[in-house]
């Protein structure tokens, strides 16, 4: 009998001799992808391991100058690409931004709004068709440092959209002068036998408007919600089913961390393994919002 085809990707706890990166946290955080999101709860360490050259993963920090997380967004992107598109990984995934006071700033000046201008401004064609998945976080600190990380490969994914939600990139204006660029998650290794379900940045949001403002326990819900139907549509993609007792890791945002408890008592009944889970100090790019999910999912 044939063995059964070994995953090009996987994402466990530790670290290996084949990890591509090593996302840590502080109070441990240490190394190139040290994320500045305090953990609350959970892993210190999420490793992404590939051994077969199929994947890399690129990291780019840029310095803001007097706070201008917009010209750093471009020189970010600007760099991002120049590094991936010649490579032999030239395909872009999935990309984590990280960068403090994402809510900072009124109207069309906040800095999430003008990370989008800035990242807008810098990529390509290939990248808006589609967008990669992507999550963008307020981290702790003071601005100074845009860090983004993104997972490259030799083949495109299959993007995936929510149909409970408008797609990112095509938000009304009312979101800012450029739509954010991502998609809603991407199917990786669909053509093996070991596929998974990348989840971008997911939260309370249903079509373009955000739900349950200044209800924790009811936004955490929306956002399993909205998860639970990403995993379907992966489903509706490959045939393959991508249920939440697949999850290989899943990292819970809070603005708050006194919704902590909360937070364990709800994904405690989600079906999703409680060790794969780290929740972290960290601000959604929508100021109302107080909970983004994203994750790893296994197919059944």
């Amino acid at each position: 009998m044939d063995s059964p085809t070994p995953p090009r990707l996987r994402v466990r706890a530790e670290t290996g001799s084949d990890a591509l990166v090593a996302f840590t946290y502080p109070p441990a955080g240490r190394g190139p992808a040290a994320v500045d999101c305090a953990l609350l709860d959970g892993a210190p360490v999420e490793a992404w391991c590939a051994g077969d050259g199929h994947y890399a993963v690129r990291i780019v920090e840029v310095a803001e100058a007097d706070g201008d997380i917009e010209r750093a967004a471009a020189e970010a992107y600007r760099q991002l690409l120049a590094q991936v598109r010649p490579s032999a990984q030239p395909y872009l995934l999935r990309i984590w931004n990280y960068f403090a006071d994402i809510n900072a700033g009124e109207g069309d000046q906040e800095r999430y709004r003008r990370f989008c201008v800035g990242r807008a401004s810098a990529v390509d064609a290939m990248f808006n068709e589609v967008p990669p998945a992507a999550t963008a976080i307020g981290a702790d600190g003071g601005p100074g440092r845009l860090q983004v990380v993104a997972l490259c490969s030799k083949a495109p994914a299959i993007a995936l959209e929510n149909p409970r939600q408008t797609p990112a990139w095509r938000y009304p204006r009312e979101h800012g002068p450029v739509s954010p660029g991502f998609s809603r998650g991407a199917v990786l290794d669909a053509d093996t036998a070991t596929p998974r379900l990348m989840a971008s940045g997911t939260a309370s949001i249903v079509g373009h408007v955000s739900q349950h403002v200044g209800d924790f326990a009811a936004q955490l819900r929306e956002s399993l919600d909205n998860l639970a139907t990403l995993l379907e549509q992966g489903h509706q993609a490959t045939g393959r089913r991508f249920p939440l007792g697949g999850c290989e890791a899943l990292r819970v945002y809070l603005r708050h961390p006194a919704d902590l408890a909360t937070a364990q008592a709800i994904l405690a009944t989600s079906g999703i393994d409680t060790t794969r889970i780290s929740y972290l100090r960290g601000d959604i790019c929508r100021r109302e919002l107080d909970v983004e999910l994203e994750g790893v999912f296994a197919a059944s």
